[in-house]
C-alpha cells in the first residue's frame, strides 16, 4: 500500500505502508511485498505466522481474499486484530492467507541484513 498523495513517478521507502498496521517501510522495518503493491511488515507477518502456522488448529477456515496473493482461499487467514472501538472486521478488512504468510516469512528471513527471523515457540 502506499500513502495517498505519493509521488508513484517516485516513491520513497517511507510512502510504503504495511497494509495491516499501516507503518511505514523503515530500516527498522523490513516489508515484503505481495501483488499490485500490497505490503506485509516484518511485525505484522511474525504475528501472523504465530497463528496461522504455529498454531493452526485454532484459526478457523473461513474463505477470504488474500490481499498479498489476490485470491479467494477456503483456508485459516489472519488480519490484525481490530482496536478498541474500531468497527468490525469487514470485507474491507486485509487478510493473509496461510500459503502467503509462509512464503513472505521465508523469503524475509533469508535477507540477512534484515535480521528477521520466524518465530518460533
Amino acid at each position: 500500500m502506499r500513502k495517498p498523495g505519493c509521488n508513484e513517478d517516485n516513491v520513497e521507502m517511507t510512502d510504503v505502508l504495511c497494509d495491516f498496521c499501516m507503518q511505514e517501510w523503515t530500516e527498522a522495518r523490513p516489508m515484503v511485498e505481495g501483488h499490485q503493491g500490497s505490503c506485509i511488515c516484518g511485525d505484522c507477518l511474525a504475528a501472523a505466522y504465530r497463528v496461522l502456522v504455529m498454531v493452526e488448529s485454532a484459526v478457523p477456515e473461513t474463505p477470504s481474499k488474500c490481499v498479498l496473493c489476490l485470491e479467494m482461499r477456503s483456508e485459516p487467514s489472519w488480519h490484525m486484530p481490530p482496536a478498541p472501538g474500531a468497527l468490525p472486521i469487514g470485507e474491507d478488512t486485509p487478510h493473509a492467507c496461510r500459503r502467503c504468510v509462509r512464503q513472505s516469512a521465508a523469503v524475509l528471513q533469508k535477507v540477512t541484513e534484515f535480521g528477521w527471523r520466524k518465530p518460533t515457540a
